[in-house]
């Protein structure tokens, strides 16, 4: 059977339960591909390549043994670095960061772990994730998969970036306007922006604290919608740093619950206007969900312009004020980029108390306002942004161009807290991907990812970047289990003389190899060029 690199979750978990294949080959293939697709991509901060392997021995041996495996046993994953994981180093795309490293995970990577996930590195964001492209002075620019000339978007561009390449399976991002879902839709991949809550964000940078906790979220992102709700399943549950997480029990959809639910293509003058492939690729998912029974119709959604100034209020001037007092007196050592940020959100008046504690009741009560609309659609269509991922240096703030105007189907979600998933859809005549976006209510995460599952099940297999940007030929082929009963794995046949002798040989060969546990950083001042 051949399936590396694009493998899904369900595969890997599959093969290593039947022993076809190892953990430590699943690791190590992965380890080869992103050695040979960092220097193009850039995606990588930090790679732990003894952690992982160390990890995938032990897992190895628990398929031995016959231990009981967690849900993601042997999946290699990768996260954010803004996302606390023990040990490592965690910059959030800055060199005032640089030397940050964590000293517990996040309670997610806690939770992936203990599901038996194999966590090889972190990915690459802009400084402090105020940017849709990956790019900073600390470890440069993520080149996008499909077109190294373009984006791979951000703020969690080197997670897109590195799932879709099959460099990683699948991982975890983070999503204050947009940043799971932009670099979903440039890369070509699935992500879920949660409700505020369902997944803690704990051990996140910047913290969710105070009156900004509904507008950043965690969530998963990977290359099919089956994949993402997986992870998904694993992260979530309420957390004690988490002042938004509750015990929201997960549902499960059967295709018959979902006949009939209405559909809204979605229609606000406030968002501007996408492409005429982003606004067919839309159709053709609508349609798609028409002849499966849904009901789908326009849906014009009022109160959207509003939103999206209280978004910005609170995104732009009141956090770029945060991060103006925290960078004070080291102005010299932050990117153009995020420069850039600060100087925008510093161009009005200063904020008074009367117009933030404004800012918090309206926000509450345009979000009623927003489900009072959709008391009977449970399901909005969208595209993710006004267009596909956009070359290197071209993403800025500038009004009537910049990204206050082209990513504002994604940010008016952040300001009200509803959950929304992207889902490729197609491809442009120009070859780069198009996601459409699914929106829900708040707290009905899974019905999303239900209709976005709907959608990519009638668009078919998915579709991996061009071949021709990378190596050929990194295939599994599919191994016939070895004449030894305990010894399944080829890894371990040269090691196990017969099934009585399996366990002891076993720790033997442990004990007589020991390996220290190296990380090695990728990131340390290096910078990448295309």
């Amino acid at each position: 059977m051949s399936f590396f690199p694009y493998c899904t979750l369900a595969e890997i978990t599959h093969e290593i339960r039947s022993k076809n294949v190892s953990p430590v080959e699943i690791v190590d293939s992965h380890l080869k591909r992103i050695e040979a697709l960092q220097p193009k991509l850039n995606a990588f901060v930090h790679l732990d390549p003894e952690g992982a392997r160390e990890q995938a021995r032990a897992a190895e041996s628990l398929v031995v043994h016959g231990a009981q495996l967690g849900p993601l046993h042997s999946v290699p994953v990768t996260i954010k670095s803004c996302i606390d994981v023990a040990g490592w180093r965690c910059p959030a795309g800055s060199l005032l960061r640089k030397d940050y490293v964590a000293n517990q995970d996040a309670p997610l990577v806690s939770r992936l772990k203990a599901a038996g996930a194999i966590l090889l590195g972190n990915t690459n964001t802009p400084e402090f994730l105020m940017a849709y492209e990956s790019d900073n002075l600390l470890t440069g620019k993520t080149s996008n998969p499909w077109n190294l000339a373009h984006s791979a978007g951000g703020s969690s561009g080197g997670e897109a970036a590195a799932i879709a390449a099959g460099c990683s399976t699948g991982g975890v991002g983070s999503d204050g306007g947009g940043s799971i879902r932009v670099p979903a839709h440039f890369c070509g991949i699935c992500g879920l922006k949660p409700t505020p809550g369902r997944i803690p964000a704990t051990g996140h940078f910047p913290p969710g604290i105070g009156a900004f906790s509904w507008i950043g979220v965690v969530g998963p992102m990977a290359r099919t919608v089956a994949d993402v709700r997986s992870l998904f399943e694993v992260m979530a549950g309420p957390d004690a740093g988490d002042a938004l997480s509750a015990p929201v029990p997960s549902r499960a959809y059967r295709e018959g619950e979902l006949r009939g639910i209405r559909i809204g293509i979605l229609e606000s003058d406030a968002l501007g206007i996408a492409t005429a492939e982003t606004r067919a690729a839309v159709q053709r998912a609508a349609t798609s969900l028409g002849e499966r029974g849904f009901t789908v119709e326009p849906f014009r959604l009022e109160g959207l312009d509003r939103a999206l100034d209280l978004w910005w209020f609170f995104f732009g001037p009141v956090i770029g004020n945060l991060f103006r007092q925290s960078v004070a007196g080291r102005e010299g050592q932050i990117s153009p980029m995020f420069r850039e940020y600060l100087a925008y959100t510093a161009s009005g008046d200063s904020i008074t108390l009367d117009q933030f504690t404004k800012a918090c009741a309206d926000r509450d009560l345009l979000r009623a306002d927003i489900l009072r609309q959709m008391r009977d659609t449970s399901v909005l269509l969208s595209p993710v942004s006004t267009s596909l991922a956009f070359r290197h240096g071209q993403g800025n703030y500038l009004p009537g161009t910049g990204y206050r105007d082209t990513m504002r189907f994604s940010q008016w979600l952040n300001l009200t807290g509803f959950p929304g998933a992207s889902v490729p859809v197609g491809v442009s005549n120009e070859g780069l991907p198009i996601d459409v976006q699914v929106i829900g209510r708040p707290f009905e995460d899974e019905l999303v990812l239900a209709v976005a599952e709907a959608i990519e099940q009638a668009r078919g297999p998915w579709q991996a970047p061009p071949s021709g940007y990378w190596p050929e030929g990194e295939r599994f082929k599919k191994r016939r289990p070895s004449i030894f009963t305990n010894s399944l794995f080829p890894s371990l046949s040269e090691r196990v003389k017969c099934a009585h002798e399996s366990t002891h040989i076993y720790r033997n060969v442990r004990r007589s190899n020991p390996r220290s546990r190296r990380q090695a950083s990728l990131g340390s001042g290096h910078r990448t060029s295309h």
